[in-house]
Parts: C-alpha cells; structure tokens; sequence
C-alpha cells in the first residue's frame, strides 16, 4: 500500500535532476520499495545537543583510528543480510530480511545471532548513529525514491539489489572502529521485533527534533566566518567528487539502457536471417552461420549489460548518495563551529551572567575539537575505502569488457574461417 508521502524537492538532501522529477514514486520510509538512499533526516545537525566527552585529550585519545582496525584478521564481528521475505497483511506490503551475525566480543551475550529487520528498521539505525556521531561518515542507505519504469515493485533483481546494498551498509557499520561499539547497532543485531520496537519509541520526541532542526537552521542562516582551511579543502573536494560521481552514474545509466535498445534490435536480426535461408538456396549455410552468430553475440551482449547493471552502475550511485552523506557531515560540523562562534559574540556584548556564558562556551569549544578530530579520522578512513571500491569495480568492468569483446570477435572470426574454408573447397571442386 503506497501512501501519499511527499518529498520536499527544497532540501538539499531531496533534490531530484530537473529532467527526472516529474518521474518519481514518492513512498514512505516503511515501504520496501527503495534501491538507494540519499536520506539525511538528521543532516542538519539534529542531534548537535547529544552529550559529549568535555575533556579535548580524551576525546582525542578514545577517538583513535589505528591501521591495525582495518587489517582483515583483526575484524571481530560479522555480518550477513540475506533470505528476503514478502510480507501482506490488511494496510501494507512489505519485505523483511534475515540479518545473521557471527562475532567474539564479549559485550554480547552469544556468538550467533539471527533476527529479521525490514526497511524502516534500518533507517533507524542509521538515524540514530548519525544522532549520536554527527561528524562520523555512516555509509548510506538503499533510496526511498524510484522512477517509474525502472523497477517494478518487489521484483528479484529489485529486491536482490536492494539485499546487497543493506548488506553492505551493516558491514560498513561493523569495519567502523567506533559506529561497531555503538549499543544502537548492538540491539538491531540482537532484539527481537517486538523489543526493538520497544527500544524505538524510547528515542527523542518530535517536539525536541523540531528543536534540533530550528537550531540547526539557524546555525546555517548565521554561516561559519572562520572555517579552517583543511575543512574547506574537504569541502572543495567533496564538491567536485560529487560532480564526477553523478556525470559517470548518468552516463553509465544511458549506456546501459542504450545496450538494452541495441539487443532488442539485435534479437529481431536473428530471425530474419533464419527466414531468408528459407528461399534463397545458394546462401542457406552462411544465413544460417549469421543468424547463429548473432545469437551467440545476443547472448554475450546480455552478459555485459546484466554486469553492467550489477556491478558497475550500483557502485557509482553507491558513491553519489555518499557524497550527498559527506555534505550532511560537512554542514553538521558548519553547525557546530557556527554556535560556538555565536556564543562568543554573544559574549562580547553580555553584561550580566557571564561566568555561566563562558562554561557554555568552553563546553562548545569542547565540542567542537571532537568534532574536527572524528571528522578528520573518518575522512582518511572514508577515501581508503572509497578508493578500493572503485579501482576494483574498474578493474571489474575492464576485465568484463575484454572478456566481451573477445567472444565476440571469435565469434565473428570463426564465421569468416568457415567462409573461407567453403571457398577453397569450391575452388578445388571446380579446379578438379
């Protein structure tokens, strides 16, 4: 059951290409009707009043990012999204997912664990890390949005993208050296429906999100007068990054539907050679041998379209919406410096009450070298990561390619050899 959930075409996190947004579905988050997520409800800093170690040195210490947490074998819990299941009942349809993990830590209380989660769930998860770490990089989410004509509702290469892409997302989780430990990610391994359920309602109120929001705005309209160069350099990057990203995740989508419209036409040739042979006696072998090519060629075609559309193009949207979650880092940490700054100027001109100012604004100045100094550790982490998937995705689709091409030009070569030989045959015959 879809409902009637608009998107706000006026948030940066909701923009829609102008030459698309008359094609979208709007659905709500409990829907599984989604394949990626460029969703940032806590992306303006709704969370900017979550409580924070006050101590710089032990901010800095606790918030390590040591090669040695990366290295495979150091890895201590594992995860697996798989087995999805459709689900009717009287108000909605919906899809859940077995979440299986295996892990030693000893804050759990058993080595294996299985539990089923559908959408929503996941988006909880990744609402409330991004509430509790406003400046770590949480990988993001399979969309809320589809156009129409992409993808029909719950169909298996739909759902199977889908599976992938929160498998991922859970894994990504479980890497992070800090978002792992977080007792969030803990419960939506290990709960059962009914107790996540429970564990769901004991977030914030709407009215103290709306209060986050405001503050937030506000942040924003104030601006950040004094942002270290090293942040702004971030920014830069980020910006150009997500240019190339949605230029190449735009052009790979046109390639692969121009492919699609290049076999259908592909598949209607076949036939047509195989009719001709039908009356045209002296050219009934070679008809034949073409028709069977470019079945063969058909097939190789398939292949490459399918490998395109599995492994090359979710990859690259992958790193648009990360992109996207690179921003909502960037304007949280904005948000963060720009309340300081306001405290201080507020201070300049207060008379009264101004030890209780000067707490506050020590406290803010606190909070913003965590800030800076997790936004910095995750940032490095972040392009080691980013960089490893897309050189092995190239690599992936080069290989792919060659592997193409060359079927096919020995599919092409092995019709000419054939030719050949039967002109030389013709040749001896006439010869004797």
């Amino acid at each position: 059951m879809m409902s009637g959930t608009v998107v706000d075409s006026s948030s940066p996190t909701a923009a829609v290409p102008g030459d698309i947004s008359g094609q979208m579905l709007d659905v709500d988050e409990d829907e599984d009707f989604e394949v990626f997520s460029k969703d940032a409800t806590f992306t303006d800093g709704s969370s900017l009043n979550a409580s924070m170690q006050t101590s710089p040195g032990s901010m800095v210490n606790q918030y390590k990012f040591e090669e040695e947490d990366e290295q495979p074998d150091m890895k201590d819990i594992f995860v697996t999204v798989d087995n999805p299941e459709s689900h009717v009942t009287a108000i909605e349809t919906f899809i859940t997912y077995r979440v299986l993990t295996k892990t030693t830590r000893s804050e759990f209380d058993s080595s294996e664990y299985e539990v089923r989660r559908r959408y929503q769930d996941f988006f909880w998860l990744k609402s409330k890390l991004e509430e509790a770490h406003p400046t770590l990089i949480v990988h993001p989410l399979p969309e809320k949005f589809v156009m129409k004509g992409m993808v029909e509702r719950f169909n298996n290469d739909f759902i199977e993208t889908r599976k992938r892409a929160l498998h991922k997302f859970l894994n990504r989780i479980a890497e992070h050296p800090i978002l792992s430990c977080s007792e969030d990610f803990k419960i939506f391994l290990t709960a059962q429906a009914w107790e996540l359920a429970s564990h769901k309602k004991q977030g914030p109120g709407f009215l103290s999100r709306m209060g986050d929001t405001v503050r937030a705005v506000a942040a924003t309209v104030r601006g950040v007068k004094n942002r270290p160069e090293e942040f702004s350099a971030i920014q830069d990057y980020v910006e150009e990054f997500s240019q190339k990203m949605t230029s190449l995740d735009k052009i790979t989508q046109r390639i692969i539907r121009e492919k699609k419209e290049y076999l259908e036409e592909l598949k209607e040739c076949g036939p047509i050679y195989t009719l001709w042979s039908g009356s045209e006696e002296e050219l009934v072998e070679p008809l034949k041998q073409m028709a069977g090519c470019l079945d063969r060629c058909c097939r190789e075609t398939e292949e490459q379209v399918q490998q395109l559309s599995n492994s090359l193009l979710p990859i690259l949207h992958e790193y648009v919406l990360c992109s996207e979650t690179l921003k909502a880092v960037l304007r949280r940490r904005d948000n963060i410096q720009a309340e300081f700054e306001a405290k201080n100027e507020a201070l300049a001109t207060k008379k009264t009450d101004t030890e209780a100012m000067k707490e506050e604004i020590d406290k803010l100045e606190d909070k913003l070298e965590f800030a800076n100094n997790t936004l910095k550790g995750d940032w490095s982490r972040w392009q080691k990561s980013m960089r490893a998937d897309l050189r092995a995705a190239f690599t992936c689709a080069a290989e792919k390619n060659v592997e193409h091409y060359e079927k096919c030009l020995a599919v092409w070569e092995s019709f000419l050899l054939s030719q050949r030989t039967e002109a030389n045959e013709g040749g001896e015959g006439d010869d004797s």
